[in-house]
């Protein structure tokens, strides 16, 4: 019975996939509207649009990452007794990181007061630094037009914001809901972040704040351009898969 089924159907046992949502039809109705919104304009205007992208979001960085299982990974001999290690309890030191960025590099980097998160009132502050920060390192961007691309957490959708926004005058792109795998932050500058934070062990605010912040202005110009470049193929993936998550 069991050749029959591994060897002749070819059937395996498989862990489930961990997703953020299960989606609903009307979930994935709206993620192929956005990817096809997205294509379309790639299209027309080609590497220019992606140039134009403004994108960020937060996250909350620990005082204390514990190493991830794939970074605990070392060689050993198949006769070496396993090793173990204690499960490390997170740490509630920690603090708020919003990140702005485009193919370029980064733009701005804002820490909240340790415990602290964010709210609209505080969130509109930090696009009004933003806007400044874009006039002073990207000479042009404002007036060409800037594309803007956050998630559609509630202090990015108050009406507050929103009103901010339009005063801008930027492009806000209609991101999806429950939709980390369409948000270059998420599925690839804050996990780079976090890995290169596992293991390590800080003592106050300001040694996490030059941390974090000396990582993410030493990465290299193509780092940030490579995940504005993976945004084609991901809006592809998600049309082509009629709206589920893309891993890859």
């Amino acid at each position: 019975m069991h050749e029959i089924v591994t060897e002749k159907l070819k059937f395996r046992k498989l862990c489930s996939r961990w997703v953020p949502k299960i989606l609903t039809e009307q979930h994935k109705t709206k993620r192929m509207g956005s990817a096809l919104q997205f294509l379309t304009r790639y299209a027309e205007s080609g590497e220019e649009f992606l140039t134009q992208i403004v994108t960020g979001d937060e996250t909350w960085v620990s005082y204390d990452t514990p190493k991830s299982k794939r970074q605990s990974m070392e060689w050993r001999h198949t006769s070496s007794p396993a090793k173990v290690k204690p499960k490390q309890i997170l740490t509630p030191r920690k603090m708020m990181c919003t990140v702005f960025w485009d193919w370029k590099g980064i733009l701005l980097i804002d820490f909240l007061p340790r415990g602290q998160t964010i709210r609209a009132d505080a969130y509109c502050e930090t696009l009004r630094k933003l806007r400044r920060a874009i006039q002073n390192k990207r000479r042009g961007l404002l007036s060409k037009g800037v594309v803007f691309l956050h998630d559609n957490a509630r202090p990015h959708t108050a009406n507050v914001t929103k009103y901010l926004l339009q005063v801008f005058g930027w492009d806000v792109f209609d991101h999806p809901q429950y939709s980390p795998d369409l948000a270059p932050s998420d599925f690839h500058l804050f996990l780079h972040l976090k890995s290169f934070l596992g293991g390590q062990h800080l003592n106050n605010d300001d040694e996490l704040k030059e941390t974090v912040s000396n990582w993410l202005k030493t990465q290299a110009a193509n780092f940030y351009e490579e995940c504005i470049q993976k945004l084609v193929p991901r809006y592809d993936k998600c049309l082509q898969y009629f709206g589920s998550y893309v891993e890859k």
